[in-house]
């Protein structure tokens, strides 16, 4: 008998999937299977990841949910190649689906296992299911892609309707899953993972939330913005069901959910800016190597209560309110002048919502390195962003108890000398009659 295997990802939901209802529709029965891909995992430093707990339980509860069905997941730790390997020799598989990832790495993992289905007469499928557009959807009249957020919005409003929305009704097509009852997830424990037994934000968000979101949501102090992140992440819920909440209710959150497929639309089309700046000319830049000064502010400990509570916000929680993400971004590049890789890759480690597409993206555009980024001269004072965002200092107190005493830090760098010197170098080093990237003293 041949079957389907519906290949969860970063979509890990039973309703209103796009891979999945295609695969329930294929007319052979369904097999989901997730696979803990040992590429991804051996590259985490915290065997406590907080992440891989998330997804584990999260998995745990659709397993419960397929067998009170019938059916089941198959779950597979290791490669993906070896995880496919082994489905070949258990079933007859004549298509796979799956949905789309930008990433670097899964566009080579999806290249891989395609050539392994075709030397066995089987095919990969992939459908759009984690952005409302993508790719070539939204471009400009010439077809060229966009890379200032302004007009790509544009056109993507002028586009947005209804019908992108619609869910897919999976649920009337759950007879279509594969009879099968097979075993546990691999435990954390045989992973070589430790639990992480934090709360994590609620994938159902009030109303009032998403209603009062252009008001409260750059007031750290206040629940203000919708937490949503590590679930549009890894897909427990649906861009779609987001999106109409949106339109009805809040411009403001809508345009948020643009630049999120804004940046998608950037990774596919700019793949290089993973690896490096956007704008090439800011490769020639010789940042400050200072690791002390990255240490303090990777904990907490700059002596600017503003950046010390983000930190440290993200240190214990693996959130960090959206404001205080450009203000330390902004700290660490425009006045340490420490590399943007450097936080990108600690935002990467720490971040229940890591997406590499909108972390990359904001990185660069703190930094002025990246497409409509702030340019190189805009300079947050941390100081005049605490007066505006959080006046009465609650924020603060909450995670710099200690802000006022005498054992709390003074600045480890002055602002105007640190903004001064950053504005010299890159000044100097984007200077083309300065081809060789000299430094400055």
């Amino acid at each position: 008998m041949e079957i389907a295997i519906f290949w969860l990802r970063r979509d890990l939901r039973l309703n209103d999937n796009a891979a999945l209802y295609h695969a329930l529709i294929s007319g052979m029965p369904v097999l989901p299977i997730f696979i803990f891909d040992t590429h991804i995992l051996n590259k985490l430093n915290d065997k406590a990841d907080r992440r891989v707990s998330f997804i584990h339980q999260t998995l745990t509860d659709i397993q419960s949910q397929l067998r009170s069905l019938g059916s089941d997941i198959y779950a597979h730790y290791g490669t993906p190649s070896e995880a496919f390997a082994a489905l070949l020799q258990k079933y007859t598989i004549a298509k796979v689906f799956t949905n789309h990832d930008y990433e670097p790495y899964a566009l080579h993992r999806e290249a891989t296992i395609t050539c392994q289905l075709e030397n066995v007469g089987a095919t990969l499928h992939t459908y759009k299911d984690h952005v409302i557009f993508e790719k070539n959807e939204i471009t400009k009249d010439d077809g060229k892609p966009y890379t200032v957020f302004t007009p790509y919005s544009k056109k993507w409003r002028a586009k947005y309707a209804p019908s992108y929305t619609e869910p897919y009704p999976c649920d009337a097509n759950y007879n279509a899953f594969l009879k099968a009852t097979l075993p546990d997830l691999p435990s954390l424990q045989h992973m070589g993972f430790a639990p992480d037994r934090r709360s994590t934000p609620s994938p159902l968000v009030p109303i009032d939330i998403i209603k009062n979101y252009t008001q409260n949501r750059d007031i750290p102090s206040l629940r203000g913005t919708s937490q949503l992140g590590v679930h549009l992440r890894f897909g427990t819920i649906s861009i779609r069901q987001l999106a109409t909440h949106a339109s009805a209710h809040n411009d403001t959150f809508l345009s948020e959910l643009i630049w999120r497929d804004f940046y998608q639309q950037i990774l596919h089309h700019f793949p290089h800016a993973a690896q490096g700046a956007f704008k090439p000319q800011y490769n020639r830049i010789v940042w400050s190597d200072n690791t002390d000064h990255f240490q303090r502010w990777s904990q907490g400990q700059t002596g600017v209560p503003i950046v010390d509570a983000g930190m440290r916000e993200l240190n214990a929680t693996g959130f960090m309110h959206n404001r205080v993400r450009m203000i330390v971004a902004n700290y660490l590049t425009k006045i340490l002048f420490i590399n943007w890789q450097w936080g990108e890759a600690y935002f990467a480690e720490k971040l229940l919502d890591f997406d590499l597409a909108a972390n990359n993206g904001g990185w660069q555009w703190a930094a002025g390195t990246g497409s409509d980024a702030a340019p190189y001269f805009r300079i947050f004072n941390p100081q005049l962003q605490t007066e505006r965002f959080d006046p009465q200092h609650l924020y603060i107190k909450k995670w710099v108890p200690e802000y006022q005493e005498f054992g709390y830090p003074t600045p480890i760098v002055d602002f105007k000398i640190g903004r001064d010197n950053a504005l010299k170098q890159y000044k100097q080093y984007l200077n083309p009659d300065n081809s060789n990237g000299t430094a400055i003293g």
